[in-house]
């Protein structure tokens, strides 16, 4: 499977992604924004890289301008819901792509796939508090507010933190998709 935007492919990792791969999760603005400690080494990013590739269910970001893989964003199971029609989004970006609206074109892509084609009814998302960019890509995607979890995730170090939690339902993503094609 192959997703494309107008700037990405959305796509499963590959072992010809390492390098890639690395630079972006060995920074340290990256992954502690998601909650995991940066790669220390490229084989600690090798084994990770592995785990990604034998997972239906996270994906690896391709910029087409450069050919690089800039990030990764998964669909995974929402401990927060217990039933098969919902998932939790999660995604990571390397600092050198952001602010370009690259991650809300991925999302946005990500939706429409969850939504159309694996049948989903619900998508969530969480940031910690401290990660105003996630909340803006998820706010821009049109993910609603749904409120804050006290001391919900032990982060890499330790840290207990908030998770604060946004979702959009099918019928939200759909009219939303409307609203932007009656504007073009």
């Amino acid at each position: 499977m192959v997703l494309e935007t107008k700037r990405l492919y959305i796509r499963r990792f590959e072992e010809k992604d390492l390098a890639d791969f690395n630079q972006y999760a060995s920074d340290p603005e990256v992954g502690p924004s998601a909650g995991w400690k940066p790669h220390e080494s490229m084989k600690e990013s090798e084994e990770i890289l592995e785990g990604f590739m034998k997972s239906a269910d996270i994906f690896a970001m391709e910029h087409k301008k450069d050919g690089r893989v800039i990030g990764s964003l998964g669909l995974h199971e929402d401990r927060k819901r217990d039933y098969k029609g919902a998932l939790m989004l999660g995604y990571a970006m390397g600092k050198d792509y952001w602010g370009q609206g690259l991650m809300t074109e991925a999302v946005d892509r990500l939706l429409q796939y969850a939504f159309s084609e694996l049948d989903m009814k619900i998508i969530s998302a969480y940031h910690y508090p401290f990660n105003q960019r996630s909340k803006r890509v998820l706010v821009k995607a049109g993910f609603s507010l749904e409120g804050t979890l006290k001391m919900a995730s032990a982060l890499y170090d330790g840290q207990v933190v908030d998770d604060v939690c946004y979702a959009i339902t099918r019928e939200e993503y759909e009219k939303s998709r409307e609203k932007s094609e009656d504007q073009i």
